[in-house]
This record gives C-alpha cells, sequence and structure tokens, in this order.
C-alpha cells in the first residue's frame, strides 16, 4: 500500500513539473521549425553554433551598455536579437553536430546576459533602481542554484528530456524560464519607470520558481526512497526457529 502511494506520489509530482514550464513548452515547437529552416537556408556552412551564440552574447551585453545610458528602444532590438541567436546557435548544432562545448558556453552565455540587466537598470538609476535589481540578482542566484543542482542530480540519475527542446544537460522545469524571463527584460525597456515594480514581481516569481523545485526534489527524492525499500510482509511475522543443538 505504501509502495502503491509512493508510485500515485511520483507520478503526481512529473505531472507538476511538466504543468510549470507551460510558456516555453507551448512556445517551442512555434519557433523550432522557422529556427530549424533559417539555419538550413540562410547561415553558411562555416559559421558554427559556438560563434553564434558568442555573437548572441555581445548583443546582450551591447543591450545592457545601451540601458545604463538609457538607450531603451536600442536595447529593445539588441535583446530580441539576442534572442534570435539563441535559438539559432541551437539550430546550427541540430544540423551539423551539438557538442559539449556548445552546451556549456549556451548556459553561461545566458547567465551572463541575465545578470547583465538587472546590473544595467541599477547603473541607470542608482537611487531609485538597486535595491530592486539587487533584490531581482538574488531571486536569479536561487533560481539559479536550483536549476543547476537539478541537472547535476539528474545526470546521476541519468534523466533524459526533450519536452523544451533537446538540450545539453536535464532540469526541473520552474514558473520563471528564459522566456518569461526575455518577456519582462523587454518589458522593462519598454516601461522603464515601472522597473520597480516588475523587478520585484519577477523576483517573487523567481524566488517561488526556486522553491518549488526545492519542494519538488524532495518529494522525488523521497518517494524514489520509499520504492526502493523493501517490503515489509502484512499480518504476524511467524516465530523463527530456535536453532538445533549440537
Amino acid at each position: 500500500m505504501a509502495n502503491y502511494r509512493a508510485a500515485a506520489a511520483l507520478r503526481r509530482t512529473r505531472k507538476q513539473r511538466n504543468h510549470l514550464a507551460v510558456f516555453d513548452t507551448m512556445l517551442r515547437p512555434i519557433i523550432d521549425r522557422p529556427l530549424n529552416f533559417a539555419a538550413r537556408r540562410f547561415v553558411p556552412a562555416e559559421v558554427s553554433a559556438n560563434s553564434v551564440t558568442t555573437a548572441g552574447l555581445a548583443m546582450g551585453l551591447v543591450a545592457a551598455v545601451a540601458i545604463a545610458i538609457g538607450w531603451f528602444w536600442l536595447a529593445v532590438i539588441l535583446i530580441v536579437a539576442n534572442r534570435l541567436a539563441d535559438g539559432l546557435d541551437g539550430a546550427i548544432a541540430r544540423q551539423h553536430g551539438t557538442t559539449a562545448l556548445g552546451g556549456y558556453l549556451d548556459i553561461v552565455f545566458d547567465f551572463l546576459f541575465y545578470g547583465a540587466v538587472p546590473l544595467a537598470f541599477a547603473l541607470h538609476d542608482p537611487a531609485r533602481n538597486a535595491l530592486p535589481a539587487v533584490v531581482l540578482l538574488a531571486a536569479f542566484y536561487a533560481n539559479g542554484a536550483t536549476f543547476l543542482a537539478y541537472a547535476g542530480l539528474a545526470a546521476e540519475q541519468n534523466l533524459t528530456t526533450d519536452a523544451q527542446g533537446k538540450k545539453s544537460i536535464y532540469y526541473l522545469a520552474g514558473l520563471a524560464e528564459g522566456a518569461e524571463t526575455i518577456a519582462i527584460f523587454l518589458l522593462m525597456a519598454l516601461w522603464p519607470s515601472g522597473f520597480i515594480w516588475l523587478a520585484y514581481a519577477f523576483a517573487a516569481l523567481c524566488f517561488a520558481s526556486a522553491l518549488g523545485r526545492i519542494l519538488s526534489v524532495v518529494e522525488r527524492e523521497t518517494v524514489a526512497r520509499l520504492l526502493a525499500a523493501p517490503r515489509i510482509p502484512a499480518g504476524p511475522v511467524p516465530p523463527t526457529a530456535p536453532p538445533a543443538d549440537g
């Protein structure tokens, strides 16, 4: 009975996990097809996925500089260009073969870009934006820590998924994923005076996402231990016969 309840709890955890990343999961089949087509038709064969990833980071960092000096419309254009590069590098990698280095650079450069944008808003107007930027960066840190820690746990358990496209690592989906982050960055650039409220609201979502991952992992690992535990037979335990006299 305990094993049955544990298995049901594990199925429930998986369903909850899949429901968290609705936005990213819905976008994936929409954006993958045109990106794959663009990679086949318009990108020269000598252009590598890693070079596109690096160009995307450069555009993202220039977008942060544009925010810091108040050129918000330029920042909007560069953020969109950064995301196009982020999708195109994956399409190129699928054409020519993925590499461990490519997966590593993709994740690291995304995190560098995500951290640069709140910092840019803080530099633009330190008196108003510094505190909400720090809170948002702390939320990104918490979200990223649970993201990467679960990736290590998943690698140890040989877990894989293609629910959000082929990824270099497996991670537990959360409420605040890449698509949501870019949407909030664009909204901040289009409405810079609302940065304070947007930063606090998205920070709360990121903290909730991190907490959800922690609770989900705790439940999953608890259930796994229950399923792995030896079954105890029902009813009274039969007496053990005394050892025979030698």
